[in-house]
C-alpha cells in the first residue's frame, strides 16, 4: 500500500499541491501523502480550516497549511519566479505573517435575491457570492457591519442586482464605499444618514457610476503614516494589514540605511516616504492626483522635508541623470511592475541602493533580470504575508551596485 501513495513535497502558485512527478491534487498540504485514485492521507503540515466557508470563498485558498508551510509557500513562490528569470535567490529572511483577523480593507459583493441579500466575497472562480457568516481574515471591525449591510442594501437594489462594497479601516472608523446603487428619496438619504450614525463611521460614500461621492463624513477621514495623518481619499490604497505596513517599511528603512536623500517611486499617499522624512529628505512620485494631493497637504503641515510630485512614471520615468541625484530609490510598483523605470534604474551609475517592494513575484522577477543585467546585485528577499491564507505573495528585495 505504501508504494501506492506518493507524497505532496510543495504548494503550486495557485494552492494545490503537487508531487514530485508534478501531479496536482486540490487542498493539500507538503506531507500529505496522495494516493492512486485521488485520496489523501493527511500528514503533519495539514490542519483544520478556521473558517466554515473554506474552500468554497474565494478570499482564502490555504487555510489548510500550518503556518511554516505558508511561509513556505511564499519563499518557493519568490524563488521560484526568479529561477525563471534564470537568476539565483539570495537568502531569503524569514516571512513575516500577518495574523487571522488583522484585514483592514476588504472588497465584497452584495446581490438582492427575493427577500435575501447575500453579501460576502465571490466563491473561487465564479461570480457566486459566499454570504457570510465569519470570517477569519477580516478585523473584527469590518466583519461587524456585514449584517447590518444587507439590511441597509435590501431595499436599495432591485432583485437580481448586485453592487459593491469597499471597507477600510481608517483613524476615524470605518471608511464605507457602496458601488452600483442610486440613493432615490428622501428615505434613502436618511436611511444612510442614520446607518453612518448608528455605526460610527468615518465616512459613507457612495458610487452610482460616476465616481465616489462622500454622503457623510462628519470629519476628514485620515489614515496615519510615520507619524503624520494623511487624508484618506474615497477607495484609496492602504496596506492590508497594520502588521504587513509595519513590516514593509521596517524592511524598507533597512535597506535605505544611512542614505541622505532617497527617491520614493510610485509613492501613494506616503506609505514609505513619511516615516523615511523623519531623518531624509523625500522625493516622492505618484501618477494618481487624489494621493498626491493628499500627501503634499499631509507633509506641510507636518513640516516633513517631501517634494511631491504628480508624475505618471509608466510614462514619463525618472531617468538616469536625475536617479543619480539620490542616494537611495524605493521602488513600490502596482502588479504589473516598472519595466520603463526600472530600465532607467539599470543604467544609473551613482545611485547605489534600490528598495524594491513587490506585491507580483513574477513582474518582480521579470525587473530584478532588467537590474541583473544593468550591474545591480539582489543581497536580500523579506516575504511578506499580509493577505493570510491567500495565494498573493509581497515582498521586500534589496538591491546595490
Amino acid at each position: 500500500m505504501t508504494t501506492d501513495l506518493v507524497p505532496i513535497v510543495r504548494i503550486a502558485a495557485r494552492g494545490e499541491g503537487i508531487t514530485e512527478d508534478g501531479r496536482h491534487s486540490p487542498l493539500s498540504a507538503p506531507g500529505d501523502l496522495l494516493a492512486v485514485d485521488g485520496s489523501l492521507v493527511h500528514g503533519p503540515h495539514h490542519v483544520d480550516p478556521p473558517c466554515r466557508h473554506f474552500p468554497k470563498c474565494g478570499g482564502c485558498q490555504l487555510q489548510h497549511i500550518d503556518d511554516a508551510s505558508y511561509a513556505g509557500f511564499l519563499g518557493q513562490r519568490i524563488v521560484g519566479a526568479l529561477a525563471q528569470q534564470k537568476i539565483d535567490a539570495p537568502s531569503l529572511a524569514p516571512a513575516i505573517l500577518s495574523a487571522p483577523e488583522t484585514r483592514r480593507r476588504a472588497s465584497l459583493r452584495a446581490e438582492r435575491q427575493g427577500k435575501k441579500m447575500l453579501l460576502g466575497f465571490n466563491e473561487a472562480q465564479t461570480h457566486h457570492i459566499v454570504d457570510l457568516k465569519m470570517c477569519a481574515i477580516l478585523h473584527p471591525v469590518l466583519f461587524a457591519l456585514v449584517a447590518p449591510l444587507r439590511q441597509l442594501l435590501h431595499p436599495m437594489l432591485r432583485d437580481r442586482r448586485a453592487a459593491g462594497v469597499q471597507m477600510t479601516l481608517v483613524d476615524q472608523g470605518v471608511d464605507l464605499l457602496i458601488e452600483k446603487v442610486e440613493v432615490e428619496g428622501l428615505a434613502a438619504v436618511e436611511a444612510l444618514n442614520d446607518f453612518a450614525v448608528q455605526h460610527k463611521l468615518a465616512r459613507l460614500s457612495i458610487d452610482d457610476g460616476y465616481g465616489p461621492q462622500p454622503h457623510w463624513e462628519p470629519e476628514p477621514a485620515t489614515v496615519t503614516l510615520g507619524g503624520v495623518q494623511v487624508g484618506f481619499p474615497p477607495a484609496g490604497f492602504l496596506q492590508a494589514t497594520a502588521e504587513g505596513e509595519s513590516a514593509l517599511v521596517a524592511a524598507v528603512e533597512s535597506i535605505v540605511g544611512d542614505a541622505a536623500i532617497v527617491a520614493d517611486l510610485f509613492s501613494g499617499l506616503g506609505t514609505f516616504a513619511l516615516p523615511l522624512s523623519r531623518t531624509r529628505r523625500v522625493y516622492a512620485a505618484e501618477g494618481a492626483r487624489d494621493a498626491v494631493l493628499a500627501l503634499k497637504a499631509a507633509a506641510d503641515r507636518a513640516q516633513r522635508t517631501v517634494a511631491v510630485d504628480h508624475r505618471d512614471l509608466f510614462r514619463r520615468p525618472l531617468d538616469a541623470a536625475e536617479l543619480d541625484r539620490f542616494d537611495a530609490v524605493v521602488l513600490d510598483p502596482p502588479r504589473a511592475g516598472a519595466r520603463e523605470q526600472v530600465a532607467a534604474l539599470a543604467a544609473a551609475r551613482k545611485l547605489g541602493r534600490i528598495a524594491y517592494v513587490s506585491c507580483n513575484p513574477s513582474t518582480f522577477a521579470r525587473d530584478a533580470r532588467t537590474l541583473a543585467e544593468g550591474g545591480w546585485r539582489l543581497d536580500r528577499i523579506t516575504p511578506v504575508g499580509q493577505f493570510r491564507w491567500s495565494t498573493h505573495v509581497e515582498l521586500v528585495a534589496a538591491f546595490a551596485r
